[in-house]
C-alpha cells in the first residue's frame, strides 16, 4: 500500500506501512502464539490491506470556509486526510461532501489552542449496504438549527440513514460526549452481514472497524461453537450482540450482557426482528455474571472485552465457576495472557489471528478455552 500522507510525514498512524503485508501478518501471529499457548493455531484470517475501514473518525480543524477533516498535528492544528486509503470507497466519496456541508452550515471548527469554535469531530460509519451514519460532535446545540436547515441537501447528496449531533462540551481529548440528538427519522443503521445476521447499530454503539473481518470472526465463532453444541451461552461484553446473535440456535439459551443500554437496545431489536432466541441485559458484566450466571449450568461463556482484558475479578469468577468452555475474543494478546494466569483450569485449545487492522500492530485473536 502506498500513501502520500505517510511519505510526506503528514500522518504516520500506519506504523507498519513500509513492511510487506504478508510479513505483518506473520509477525502478528508469531507475537500472539508466543503469548497464547494454544496447541492448534488455524491459518490467519486476512482481508484487503486497504479500503477496509467502515468508520471515519475525523478531527475537524482549519476554518469555516476551508475545514480540514483528518487529525490534529503536534501543535493541535488540523491536518486534512480526506483521501485516506484505509477508508472504504463509500467513505472516501462522502468526506468531501461532508466538508462542503460544514461550510454551508457555517460550522466553526473547534480550535483547541484558543478554545473557540463549535465542531470538534465528524464520525461516520458505512454499512455493508452502503448507507451512512453521520455524527457531528459539537460543544453545544448552538448550530443545531443551521444543521437541520441544510440536512436535506446532505441526505440528497449522500445515502445518509442516520444523522445526529453529539454534545461534548468539555475541553479534553475525548472523542464524543454522553448526549446524542438524532436528526433523522431513523436512529438505527442496519449492518447486514454476509453470515445472514443483521446487527442494528445506534449512534453510541460499537461495531468492529473492519466489516469483512468482523464477519469472519462471528462466522468462526459459530463454527467452533457448533462443534460443541452448548445448551446455554452467556456473551459478556456483548455490545450490539454480534456473538450472541450468531450463536443463537433452537433449543439454546443465549444471554448477552453489556454496560451500554443503547447497545443492548439494538441487540434486542436485532433478536426480535430476526426471531432469534436471545435475551440481553444492560448492566455490569461482573455483577450480572456473579448474580445470575455463575451459579447456574452455563455451558459456554463468550468474552469480548476492550484492550484492558476481562481483569482479575472476572477471570477468577470464571475459574471458580462450573463453566467448561470459554470463547475469548481479544484485541491485545498481552492482556489475554495475563487473564489466563488467573484461570489456569481453562486452557487454550485452538486459536486464530484475525487481521482486523492492516498496516498497524493491532489485531483480533479468537481463542477457545476448555477446562482441563
Amino acid at each position: 500500500m502506498h500513501c502520500d500522507y505517510y511519505d510526506a510525514f503528514r500522518c504516520r498512524s500506519c506504523s507498519l506501512l513500509e513492511q510487506p503485508y504478508a510479513e505483518q501478518v506473520r509477525a502478528k501471529q508469531a507475537h500472539c502464539a508466543s503469548l497464547i499457548p494454544a496447541p492448534r493455531w488455524e491459518p490467519a484470517i486476512t482481508g484487503p490491506e486497504q479500503g477496509f475501514r467502515n468508520k471515519a473518525k475525523l478531527a475537524v480543524g482549519g476554518t469555516v470556509d476551508e475545514p480540514t477533516l483528518g487529525i490534529l498535528d503536534d501543535d493541535r492544528r488540523g491536518v486534512d486526510l480526506r483521501d485516506c486509503g484505509l477508508h472504504t470507497a463509500g467513505l472516501r466519496a462522502a468526506i468531501p461532501v461532508i466538508g462542503d456541508f460544514l461550510t454551508r452550515a457555517r460550522l466553526a471548527p473547534y480550535d483547541v489552542n484558543v478554545r473557540r469554535g463549535e465542531l470538534k469531530n465528524v464520525l461516520m460509519t458505512e454499512s455493508p449496504d452502503g448507507e451512512l451514519m453521520v455524527r457531528f460532535v459539537l460543544r453545544s446545540r448552538e448550530a443545531e438549527a443551521r444543521i437541520r436547515k441544510h440536512l436535506a441537501r446532505l441526505t440528497d447528496a449522500l445515502p445518509v440513514r442516520v444523522a445526529s449531533l453529539n454534545l461534548q462540551p468539555d475541553h479534553k481529548a475525548v472523542l464524543e460526549g454522553p448526549e446524542e440528538v438524532v436528526l433523522t427519522d431513523d436512529a438505527v443503521l442496519p449492518m447486514r452481514l454476509a453470515t445472514g445476521v443483521t446487527l442494528h447499530l445506534r449512534p453510541q454503539s460499537f461495531f468492529q472497524t473492519n466489516t469483512g473481518i468482523a464477519t469472519a470472526l462471528y462466522d468462526t465463532a459459530r463454527r467452533w461453537v457448533g462443534d460443541l453444541d452448548p445448551r446455554s451461552v452467556w456473551d459478556l461484553y456483548c455490545g450490539v450482540g454480534g456473538f450472541a446473535l450468531h450463536l443463537a440456535a433452537p433449543g439454546r439459551e443465549v444471554t448477552g450482557v453489556e454496560i451500554s443500554a443503547e447497545a443492548v437496545e439494538g441487540a434486542a431489536e436485532s433478536a426480535g426482528v430476526q426471531h432469534l432466541d436471545a435475551r440481553f441485559v444492560a448492566g455490569d458484566v461482573l455483577s450480572e455474571w456473579s448474580a445470575n450466571g455463575s451459579a447456574g449450568s452455563v455451558d459456554l461463556v463468550v468474552v469480548n472485552p476492550p484492550r484492558r482484558g476481562i481483569g482479575t475479578e472476572l477471570a477468577q469468577a470464571l475459574e471458580q465457576s462450573q463453566v467448561r468452555t470459554v470463547l475469548y475474543s481479544s484485541c491485545r494478546a498481552e492482556t489475554l495472557a495475563r487473564d489466563l494466569e488467573s484461570m489456569p483450569s481453562l486452557r487454550p485449545e485452538r486459536a486464530v489471528l484475525l487481521d482486523m487492522f492492516p498496516q498497524t500492530g493491532h489485531y483480533e485473536a479468537l481463542t477457545l478455552l476448555r477446562r482441563g
